[in-house]
């Protein structure tokens, strides 16, 4: 120990060496910067204790120092140490400039640091330089041929590691188990369950059945095959189980949509004292979002903070979709609380996810500022946030953001534009959109497809423009979609456009025969243009294919529970208060000179009757409730399953109004903003 720390007391050096082992690397470094001159081992102790403690940069920066000002020669040891550092740092300038220290100081030909050589470009994303430096190795063990196939799995090029496996098992030595798990991690990615037969042969012919980490491999594989029986097979199979190999078969489970086994399983991990880490609680909170178990997904997010384990930015983008799918502004903010408190706000993906479920909770204005604040935005940030704008019907701010999108240089794709084009419609821009989407191709090189042929029959149908919406439906480069024709026909109801209705209504019932809301448009235009023979026709065909509309269906948050009102069923809380509430709005409004709309009732009943179905629609329900509920500077924000009809949307505006509160309906086009007698559709929707 004389050597490494020379003329120094012998307390120095043991201080020195408990830092390191300590992992105290400042008060470590400090004391090597008193060293005079500081010979290999010391150095090659520092450089790998910062490498082992994910400070490669340091690392790297104490190197060129050594070099520099020092004049220190490397030996072997000294350029392994920092060759593993350059790998963790991932930078390919720095990685060249190791490799040339290699070949200077004659190292040329040592095996261990060829293969860290190798490892360490696979990092850095160059493959070429890795395959070149295999070739050129005189001698090659098992390590260099893992280190190669490594090399391509880190730079995505699977089916050329896999190449490399085989060439292995016909010339190289013979395989390890790392050499095993980097192929069974390949045929993951691939999903290539023929090569993960093969590797599982492989695996049972020379005695690796009994390694946990490729039983957890293998399951794996059979898993992303969508082979749920296989794997459960192999890992019931397997003697020992970490909570690593559990975790794989949850998320088997949950990704093949069996959540109940992997509920079950879950819960055995308990009973048989399996220690769950983070990865054992996203997997059953992403195994519930994906399979609509949205409520047990929040249960669980509790549940994971209640017995001590810290959630991690994959859960934190895991959970959120599950407020984003409940519309739950409550649960979203706790979630962004959560972030905020833990430093996840400049993590992209979860930042996104705020801003989707701000919007789709019915706060945009959150929506926009979690946008504004983000320090990077991808394209599915701004697209995010079009969109958001788009479903909000706020045109002009839509395009606005567009044109920043391109400023900033980001390339529009066709999310951008469809985003774009429904922003238009629902503003009637309709000069903007056919700027818009002229220029996708002209200026972007994108091929519209019918999603966007769509959205410009929804703009120019919208906007009245009725004629020229069904010869750009005739003069479409791709077949029509049955969205073109339904924005046609409702166009043509909007404008009581009889002919061009019935036509779109035809073409419609024979496309897609089962869908409600065609029939039902379609009768409104009969029944408005007093073609009762023609209404009765499309009630019989109602009847005859057994078409039933489907309920109106409206939900409210109240503090933390949602309430849900069903259009004719009278069980819910406060019913007799919220009609009553009804009744004397509807008095209020007759004083004013409002006559309620009961053209939009279907039923064959007088007209005091079709002023009591209207009283029933859900969305007029849950608002009603939440008035009777609200807090004090609170806004209402409902969300219904269906389109919002005139009616409703005339007596919701009459409240916000005679109350004094603002109220958010989301139905199932877009979303309506309530305040002070208007709407922000203005009453184009």
């Amino acid at each position: 120990m004389n050597q490494i720390l020379p003329k120094m007391p012998a307390s120095f050096i043991g201080q020195f060496k408990s830092y390191l082992n300590c992992g105290q690397l400042n008060q470590a470094r400090n004391l090597f910067d008193k060293i005079p001159n500081p010979n290999i081992y010391s150095s090659t102790l520092l450089i790998s204790a910062y490498t082992k403690q994910n400070r490669p940069l340091d690392s790297i920066q104490l190197y060129q120092n050594l070099r520099k000002e020092k004049k220190l020669q490397p030996d072997n040891l000294l350029l392994l140490s920092i060759t593993k550092a350059c790998a963790l740092l991932s930078d390919p300038i720095k990685a060249k400039e190791i490799h040339k220290d290699v070949i200077g100081f004659g190292f040329k030909s040592d095996l261990p640091l060829g293969n860290a050589l190798i490892e360490m470009y696979g990092k850095c994303g160059l493959i070429s330089e890795a395959q070149q430096l295999f070739d050129e190795l005189p001698v090659k063990d098992v390590i260099t041929w893992t280190s190669l196939i490594l090399s391509y799995k880190n730079c995505k090029q699977f089916r050329e590691g896999l190449g490399v496996f085989r060439e292995m098992l016909i010339s190289g030595p013979k395989l390890n188990s790392v050499t095993l798990l980097s192929v069974l991690a390949i045929s993951s990615k691939l999903k290539s369950l023929k090569f993960g037969r093969e590797i599982h042969c492989f695996v049972i012919r020379n005695g690796f059945e009994d390694n946990m980490f490729i039983g957890s491999g293998l399951v794996d594989i059979y898993s992303k095959c969508l082979i749920t029986h296989d794997a459960r097979i192999v890992f019931d199979g397997m003697r020992s189980k970490d909570v690593v190999s559990w975790n794989v078969i949850l998320s088997a489970y949950s990704l093949n949509g069996d959540l109940d086994e992997a509920l079950r399983l879950f819960d055995k991990m308990k009973v048989d004292g399996v220690l769950l880490n983070s990865a054992s609680w996203n997997s059953m909170i992403s195994g519930c979002v994906q399979n609509g178990r949205i409520e047990r997904a929040l249960q669980f997010f509790a549940q994971m903070q209640d017995s001590g384990t810290k959630p991690n930015h994959i859960t934190i983008a895991s959970i959120l979709p599950a407020c984003t799918g409940m519309e739950s502004i409550r649960g979203g903010r706790e979630i962004h609380g959560y972030v905020y408190r833990n430093a996840f706000i400049k993590d992209i993906i979860i930042d996104t996810g705020l801003v989707l479920m701000y919007a789709k909770c019915g706060d945009l204005n959150t929506s926009r500022l979690v946008f504004d604040q983000m320090p990077r935005k991808d394209i599915i940030a701004w697209n995010t946030m079009i969109v958001a704008n788009s479903m909000h019907g706020c045109g002009k701010e839509t395009l606005t953001l567009f044109d920043k999108m391109i400023e900033s240089g980001i390339r529009p794709d066709a999310v951008t534009f469809s985003g774009v084009l429904s922003g238009c419609s629902h503003s009637q821009l309709v000069d903007k959109a056919r700027q818009s989407f002229s220029s996708m191709e002209r200026e972007y090189g994108l091929n519209p497809d019918a999603d966007h042929y769509a959205s410009m029959v929804d703009v120019l149908s919208r906007a009245g423009y009725l004629n020229e919406a069904y010869e750009f439906i005739q003069n479409m480069p791709v077949e029509p979609t049955p969205s073109a024709w339904g924005a046609l026909l409702n166009g043509c109801k909007v404008y009581k456009n009889t002919e061009l209705g019935k036509i779109a209504g035809e073409v419609l019932l024979d496309i897609e025969p089962q869908n409600p809301g065609n029939y039902l448009s379609l009768l409104n235009i009969f029944v408005g243009a007093k073609m009762y023979d023609d209404a009765s026709r499309i009630r019989m065909l109602m009847n005859d294919r057994g078409i039933r509309k489907e309920p109106g269906c409206s939900w409210v948050q109240i503090k933390n529970k949602v309430y849900t009102f069903v259009k004719g069923d009278d069980r819910f809380a406060m019913r007799n208060e919220v009609y009553g509430f009804l009744k004397e709005t509807r008095r209020k409004m007759r004083v004013e000179g409002y006559m309620p709309d009961t053209d939009i009732v279907l039923q064959d009943v007088d007209g005091e009757e079709k002023e009591e179905v209207l009283c029933s629609h859900s969305e007029k329900l849950a608002v009603a409730f939440a008035i009777l509920n609200l807090d004090r500077g609170e806004v209402i924000r409902v969300f219904k399953n269906l389109r919002i009809c005139g009616d409703c949307h005339g007596v919701i505006s009459f409240m916000a109004k005679s109350i004094g509160v603002c109220i958010t309906v989301r139905d199932s086009v877009r979303f309506h903003h309530f305040k002070d007698g208007s709407c922000s559709c203005k009453n184009l929707w």
